[in-house]
């Protein structure tokens, strides 16, 4: 999440990628026609840890310094401290280059721990790095990609501390109400499957008798004990509960459950893209990841562009690391990341953020199920991602003809604007808002709205974003603004269905200062004759404060 000087309070109302083998081939090629000089001109780590060819370093350093063993650069590439020690993943070019590979592995040394046919890919254990190495040596037109087994996490706990010093508000079991639910969801996900890869969900009577099926992908079908262990079915029911005590937003969606972390609460690239395969060969419309890790490879981007190429949507966390970063899966851009808001529309402080977010969603203080049939607050991206997924199950099941994909642009289009005016790396395209979503085509619905407050601290003004998410236009609104000393009333143009318009306002950086803190009321009145069905938001509340001397 990017920082500011400034903030404003709504108030109640890894490590690297692996070498590429291309590189580490023109490493090795390098070294074999230097061996009559002895010398050669290697590749060397850039301050960015990018791999450049050394003689784009000759400003740098002297030519021909005595060539590293191409072994170094293997380990370098394979051993680290976010992947799996001593585990490989070998991508093929070809249906026989992967065949050959199988029927000589064991032969190199190597142990072949997971098959991934539909990708050419396995992933193996090598007791000496010097196998794997003469292997690729003797067969290097085989492979397209070698790769570490990089980790992936359930996100960590968001720090207490961190969530208090923005005062955010939890949303407790107010789920369907934030996301501007009038109707009755009994029927929203009805025939849409949902794929959970997760740590396993425990059945719960917010699934109901039927909806609930497991798939065992080698790591069994149970979660465990551990303390994260009900992150599984916390996420599965925010995507489809039916139970008042643990709602979800697709109550008739089926859950398929793959469960993907070990006893330790952790994932890898090669076990969540086995996944991934498997979920969309067993039906699964939607694809929830509410895990993530800051390493990627091509056999994860082979895996999405699976999911991807057959209509399978898959929507995952950006993370709880308060990082100007997405974690992936969720930083690909064919998947729909999903950050975290509060029960105010403010960004949660862990939330991850960066150009590539595409939404946001609830994931402070959610009620939602855990094991043995005990209901908790659920905080962090985890929670928001599956409530995305939901909704876009939900639209899916009311449009026979829509797919997931056409679902998730929809979602994004009619979502709340939420921090600086339009799409920002903080809310992505805005806040999900399904009830909107949902209605867009009712020409007789009304829905006027004060989006959000805004400082802009290199203009020095307040933006108030007004969002008309009626079915019609709407003319003579009104925007009354009072910060305490003087009230302003502002009038606003035509804005047509799904229109939005933004009142400016410049702040006295004197009074600011003096006070330290300025509020801000904000007032949206409808024309006579106009019925508001959500007049909740039409009134909004901030505080600006200064920044710390």
């Amino acid at each position: 999440m990017s920082e500011r000087s400034y903030r404003i309070i709504p108030l109640a109302g890894g490590c690297l990628a692996a070498l590429l083998l291309l590189l580490w081939l023109i490493v090795r090629s390098g070294e074999a026609n230097s061996r009559s000089t002895g010398a050669l001109v290697t590749p060397v780590p850039d301050p960015a840890g990018s791999m450049t060819s050394g003689m784009a370093k000759d400003a740098a350093r002297p030519r021909n310094l005595p060539a590293a063993p191409a072994l170094r650069y293997l380990q370098q590439s394979i051993e680290k401290r976010c992947a799996r020690p001593h585990e490989a993943l070998l991508t093929f070019s070809n249906a026989d280059a992967y065949r050959r590979f199988l029927a000589r592995a064991a032969h190199s040394g190597l142990t072949i721990v997971g098959q991934l046919d539909a990708l050419l890919a396995v992933r193996v254990r090598w007791d000496s790095l010097a196998g794997l190495e003469s292997e690729i040596l003797a067969n290097p037109l085989d492979y397209t990609d070698v790769s570490a087994n990089f980790y992936v996490n359930i996100p960590d706990t968001p720090p207490k501390e961190d969530r208090q010093a923005v005062n955010l508000v939890p949303l407790g079991g107010g789920l369907l109400s934030f996301l501007g639910v009038s109707e009755d969801p009994g029927q929203w996900g009805r025939g849409v499957t949902i794929a959970v890869l997760d740590s396993g969900v425990a059945p719960d009577n917010t699934f109901g008798t039927g909806r609930l099926q497991s798939l065992d992908i080698g790591l069994g079908t149970t979660p465990g004990t551990g303390p994260e262990d009900g992150h599984g079915t916390a996420v599965a029911a925010l995507a489809a509960g039916m139970a008042a005590d643990a709602v979800g937003v697709a109550p008739a969606a089926n859950v398929l459950s793959i469960r993907v972390t070990d006893a330790n609460a952790q994932s890898d690239i090669f076990t969540l893209s086995n996944a991934i395969v498997v979920a969309v060969d067993s039906g699964a419309q939607i694809i929830n990841i509410s895990l993530g890790g800051y390493d990627s490879d091509s056999l994860l981007d082979n895996a999405i562009a699976y999911a991807s190429q057959r209509g399978v949507v898959i929507v995952a966390s950006a993370g709880n690391d308060q990082a100007s970063e997405l974690t992936w899966p969720a930083a690909d851009t064919r998947v729909v990341s999903v950050g975290a808001v509060d029960a105010l529309g403010q960004l949660a402080t862990f939330s991850n953020s960066g150009p590539g977010l595409q939404l946001t969603a609830p994931g402070y203080g959610v009620q939602t199920a855990w094991l043995d049939g005990q209901r908790v607050y659920f905080d962090g991206t985890s929670a928001s991602a599956p409530i995305v997924a939901g909704a876009i199950a939900a639209l899916v099941s009311t449009n026979p003809s829509m797919t997931p994909a056409q679902a998730s642009q929809i979602l994004e289009q009619y979502s709340s604007d939420g921090g600086s005016p339009g799409a920002d790396p903080d809310y992505g395209n805005g806040i999900l808002n399904l009830g909107w979503a949902i209605n867009r085509n009712d020409p007789t619905r009304i829905d006027t709205a004060i989006s959000s407050h805004y400082y802009d601290a290199a203009t020095g003004q307040m933006e108030f974003v007004i969002q008309n998410r009626s079915g019609q236009s709407v003319a003579g609104m009104i925007l009354n603004v009072d910060t305490g000393t003087g009230a302003v009333a502002c009038s606003l143009p035509l804005l047509t269905s799904g229109g939005s318009y933004v009142v400016k306002m410049p702040v006295d950086p004197v009074q600011l200062a003096t006070a330290g803190s300025i509020v801000f009321r904000t007032q949206l009145v409808n024309p006579a004759g106009i019925v508001d069905q959500v007049p909740a938001n039409n009134r909004r509340t901030s505080s600006l404060t200064a920044p710390a001397k």
